[in-house]
């Protein structure tokens, strides 16, 4: 029966319907309409990401002040998937995507499938559904213990006997994995908690410096859990231009990391300046922080901060390492040797005269030199080569065409497997060379002379676990001086250097020479003393003639300028050890000075009847005061508070332009506070308002930058009580 009712079509036809053809096409539309309600669909992922809540807290990454998704692999973790109807396991299909870099591919580990199972097995990416509500599923997920990390994008793709559906990737589902030193099945695990919560967990530490009588700290924020901070250190990785595919190896991420923290070549985090003119930048000085660095370099798009020096790119480089998951530490050596010719020898050449050969001295002996350790083993070496390794982003020396450093194992290097990569020989050199004068004959050519064997490598330093003590490591990087063992590994290195000839056969030498200084050393201002102390163990009398000259340099071992020169007669007894003052006054130095107050006497010498060659070198430096900084009243989570900060200027000249910085994470964000001029010998104080916003210790840190005076800082320990219950808390 017909109708009537008639369509018109714009392309020209007519169609008459029948009541039959129009029930079919009811009947069409509502089997589509219920083959699509059918289809599985997600409609929102939940990943339980609440800093307090169980994923968090159990993967150890509770303490990064940020609601992203941050887990640690090789452990499971849980989610909550809403779908469109309720979840049925014999028809329904489902799996997680989790892509990372600009092209994901599956062979390189950089997309991962997840694939659903009815039970989890160790060793391999896979997810079970532990609960159903209604539309409701959580799923438990296992992670690889290699798996590389990063921020993943995670989609969830359905499969039904209706069809297949993809869920929209949402940035705020992203999933960022990291290393996990908790699991034993990663290349980076630690299995003491205490060492744990030092080197991954701490996120304040303190840095050595000065010289080896004299050995200075300072507090240093790591503020790996700063928010914005991994969001700064997996920039670093992607500035890098290095595939995702290779961040799953701490080895290589290391590598990465030291490359990128130096802008030498790679356009990496912080500018290296040592020329004491920083009138374009930060002075390396005033930092006390890694926080700042970081955060400005992501906020420009990876232009270089200017400035830095060794240790604000070891303090970096501990941020960065520990914000990723690699336990960490900064380590600092004093006498540290920058062995520029490959030759495992630091070299010292002099004319006919004794008298440096400037232009041909490239090797130098930095007062103190700071780089890190990194935790983890390393089956690319033979067995025995895992955990502590030494990495080094102060631009240096390239490695393999790239101002990079490490990680070079401490076992290769106490035992003088310099072969062994990476840059295992430089570290070496830095810590157990021998210090070889050589002398200009009158032809041109050198001779060896003269030979220290226990100068460099000495207290080697980091912050002690658990404690603000100093913890010396020196017998990680080396056997004790002079023993056999040691005596084995310098020559067995130097087989591999340029001059394996400066070892011969050692000859007598009766006369000795040393420099002593008393107690804690000359303060900034006052004049130095020390002691030169020649001891004759012969039986007959001997007269040494003796050269000194003081002059001042950076902490690097490179000088600025001679300050004074002497030269004497010093007639010894047979057995006598003769005792010579030896002084350098205020006037002398005040106007040379550069950021580390760092001086060198070199001594040479040689014995008239003999002609035994004496030679030594002593560096000191200046101490400089403190920074003071007292809280005043009760600290609490947002309630304002003070503290006063006060300093005595202990120079007789006026300070220009003194600024101060004070930060402390927690507490208040970096701030530079303005102080003008200080008087010769004056006393100044200031008060700092600012409001505590997370409970538990804290630090505050401030540290003082004008021209005339450097490396002058302070700290305080605050306990800000929760507001809530008016008591500290305790934090993992």
């Amino acid at each position: 029966m017909c109708l009537g009712i008639v369509f018109h079509w714009s392309f020209g036809f007519i169609m008459e319907v029948t009541s039959e053809s129009w029930r079919d096409f009811f009947i069409f539309s509502g089997l589509y309409r219920q083959k699509k309600s059918l289809l599985l669909k997600v409609q929102s992922i939940d990943l339980i990401k609440s800093k307090s809540e169980q994923n968090r807290m159990e993967h150890h990454t509770d303490l990064y002040q940020s609601e992203d998704f941050i887990i640690r692999r090789g452990q499971t973790f849980q989610m909550w998937i809403t779908l469109s109807r309720p979840f049925n396991p014999s028809t329904d299909k489902l799996h997680l995507n989790l892509k990372i870099g600009s092209v994901p591919t599956v062979s390189k580990g950089t997309h991962i499938i997840i694939p659903l199972v009815d039970e989890l097995r160790d060793d391999r990416w896979e997810a079970a559904v532990v609960k159903q509500d209604d539309k409701k599923i959580k799923l438990s997920v296992n992670s690889l213990p290699t798996a590389v990390i990063g921020r993943y994008q995670l989609t969830v793709q359905t499969n039904c006997p209706n069809g297949q559906a993809v869920s929209t990737h949402e940035p705020a589902n992203d999933i960022y994995i990291l290393f996990n030193p908790w699991c034993e099945d990663d290349s980076v695990f630690m299995d003491s908690e205490d060492e744990r919560k030092e080197y991954v967990l701490n996120d304040v530490g303190t840095i050595y410096y000065g010289t080896s009588q004299q050995i200075g700290q300072r507090t240093w924020n790591y503020g790996q859990f700063d928010e914005g901070i991994l969001a700064a250190c997996l920039f670093v990785l992607e500035k890098s231009g290095t595939p995702p595919s290779g961040w799953g190896d701490p080895v290589n991420v290391a590598r990465i990391i030291s490359a990128m923290v130096n802008s030498v070549d790679d356009h990496g985090v912080l500018e290296g300046n040592w020329s004491g003119n920083y009138s374009a930048g930060t002075s390396p000085t005033f930092w006390s922080g890694s926080v700042e660095i970081l955060k400005e370099y992501h906020k420009y798009i990876g232009s270089p901060i200017k400035y830095g020096q060794c240790w604000v790119f070891a303090g970096v480089v501990t941020t960065v390492l520990r914000c990723l998951g690699i336990p960490c530490r900064t380590v600092t050596n004093f006498s540290s040797a920058h062995d520029t010719d490959v030759s495992l020898t630091t070299d010292v050449y002099l004319d006919e005269n004794l008298d440096p050969l400037d232009h041909l001295n490239t090797d130098s002996v930095w007062n103190f030199h700071v780089w890190n350790d990194c935790w983890m083993a390393r089956p690319d070496l033979p067995p025995g080569m895992g955990g502590w390794q030494a990495v080094d982003a102060t631009p240096q020396e390239t490695s393999q065409g790239t101002f990079c450093c490490g990680p070079a194992s401490l076992m290769a290097i106490r035992n003088g497997q310099v072969y062994l990569k990476h840059d295992s020989a430089f570290v070496f050199a830095e810590v157990n060379s021998d210090k070889i004068y050589w002398q200009r004959n009158t032809d041109g050519t050198f001779s060896q002379i003269h030979s220290e064997k226990k100068i460099m490598g000495h207290f080697i330093s980091t912050k002690a676990v658990g404690s603000n003590e100093r913890n010396d490591i020196t017998h990680l990087y080396k056997h004790p001086e002079g023993t056999e063992e040691e005596r084995i590994a310098v020559e067995s290195a130097c087989r591999y250097g340029t001059k394996a000839e400066a070892y011969s056969s050692p000859t007598a030498e009766d006369v000795s020479i040393e420099v002593t200084m008393d107690g804690i050393g000359p303060q900034m201002g006052g004049d130095a003393n020390l002691t030169i102390s020649l001891k004759n163990s012969s039986s007959e009398a001997r007269t040494v003639v003796l050269h000194s000259q003081v002059a001042v340099m950076y902490y690097t071992g490179v000088h600025k300028s001679t300050v004074r020169k002497d030269k004497t007669d010093v007639a010894i007894l047979p057995s006598e050890s003769k005792i010579l003052e030896w002084s350098l006054e205020y006037e002398d130095y005040k106007d040379q000075l550069v950021d580390q107050a760092a001086l060198m006497l070199t001594l040479s010498g040689r014995v008239k009847e003999t002609q035994q060659v004496l030679a030594t070198q002593f560096s000191f430096r200046l101490r400089t005061p403190d920074l003071n900084i007292k809280p005043i009243g009760k600290a609490m989570v947002g309630e304002k508070m003070a503290v006063e900060i006060s300093f005595t200027n202990p120079l007789p000249r006026v300070l220009k332009g003194v600024m101060i910085h004070v930060e402390g994470l927690g507490l208040l964000t970096a701030r530079t506070i303005s102080c003008g001029d200080i008087g010769s010998r004056a006393s100044v104080s200031m008060t700092e308002h600012f409001i505590p916003s997370l409970p538990g210790p804290r630090k505050l840190l401030a540290s003082l930058d004008c021209k005339q005076l450097t490396q002058v800082h302070g700290v305080a320990d605050i306990t800000v009580q929760d507001k809530s219950n008016g008591s500290p808390q305790r934090y993992r």
